[in-house]
């Protein structure tokens, strides 16, 4: 369903913020960077979680549940808490004191399952879209295994929680140029596929 804006679609800016997650996830999932990147992947995230929060109120006030309430979890969970967690863990790994990560888990479970029961949803939005949250599900849930210590194989886990948020932030940055072109030119310049149910 098309919702008219009071304002211009925040969602190019929504979308730039989760590849910008997306990309430095990879990073750290697939062994990029060390994990002395924290502080400072903290200070992305707490910028990604101010153009998330914006494009959720919005979407909220423009009555498109889906969007708002996902864009509003991203806010919360994949920015500010990803910010404070990563902040901390380093801090605490430094400082030489103990913590049980494995909290993280059960969180994360919490926010796998509602990205899930919201998946369905996108199917009514392109199909770019839905696809990119059907990848960032199963991210969420190789990052449950992982957080929980579950006897797994972790660094195949790790794999596939950064290749597919990497292909996701992708589909992302795609929406953004699409979306925003097709506005400002007032026709379609990039393809965008519809949706799989009308």
């Amino acid at each position: 369903m098309a919702h008219e804006h009071s304002f211009a679609t925040p969602g190019p800016a929504g979308l730039g913020a989760l590849a910008i997650a997306c990309f430095t996830f990879w990073a750290v999932f697939t062994g990029k960077v060390t994990h002395d990147c924290l502080p400072l992947l903290a200070c992305w995230l707490v910028g990604g979680f101010i153009c998330q929060f914006v494009a959720g109120v919005i979407e909220l006030k423009d009555h498109n549940v889906t969007g708002g309430n996902v864009f509003l979890f991203f806010s919360a969970f994949f920015m500010a808490t990803a910010a404070l967690s990563s902040a901390t863990k380093y801090g605490l790994h430094h400082a030489g004191l103990p913590f049980d990560g494995r909290i993280e888990g059960w969180a994360w479970m919490a926010g796998a399952a509602f990205l899930t029961m919201m998946t369905p949803n996108y199917l009514k939005s392109t199909k770019v879209l839905f696809w990119a949250v059907v990848l960032i599900d199963i991210a969420l849930w190789c990052i449950v295994a992982l957080d929980l210590k579950l006897d797994v194989n972790r660094a195949l886990l790790s794999g596939i929680v950064g290749w597919t948020l990497f292909i996701a932030g992708w589909m992302g940055v795609y929406l953004v140029g699409a979306t925003a072109m097709a506005i400002q030119f007032g026709k379609q310049i990039l393809p965008i596929p519809a949706p799989h149910v009308k």
